[in-house]
């Protein structure tokens, strides 16, 4: 699992030079989400707050994301993707797609539905199967 980990840290910075894994995977959520508050993003990853500060600072200097104002509470900011946000993951997101089909290209298709499997088995962790 360390060196998977590594793999991914180091295969972020290579797909793009200015985004780390941390900073991908919060652009990614708030994409799926279509916007959320920095503390939700502390709370489902499990994250110190200073840390997800420090990242959203950093994603809002390089324009890729925006406060804007809850419509329905004012006093809270919603975090959203920017243009650029939404074509800098597109890019990575291929970037990323492309390097694990070349992988996996080799892989007999019993193995792939295998791995795949063990995968989902994976992330779902203990207690909370079929949840993201």
């Amino acid at each position: 699992m360390t060196i998977f980990a590594r793999r991914a840290r180091a295969s972020a910075g290579r797909m793009h030079p200015e985004l780390s894994l941390v900073s991908y995977t919060l652009l990614g959520h708030l994409e799926e989400r279509g916007g959320c508050r920095a503390t939700d993003l502390a709370a489902h990853y499990a994250l110190d707050k200073s840390t997800v500060s420090r990242q959203v600072a950093a994603l809002e200097r390089a324009g890729l994301i925006e406060r804007r104002l809850d419509p329905e509470d004012h006093r809270v900011q919603v975090l959203h993707l920017t243009e650029a946000g939404h074509a800098i993951l597109a890019q990575v997101t291929r970037s990323r797609r492309a390097a694990f089909r070349e992988r996996l290209a080799d892989w007999p298709e019993e193995d792939l539905v295998r791995f795949a499997a063990y995968l989902e088995r994976y992330n779902a962790g203990p207690g909370d199967a079929g949840s993201d």
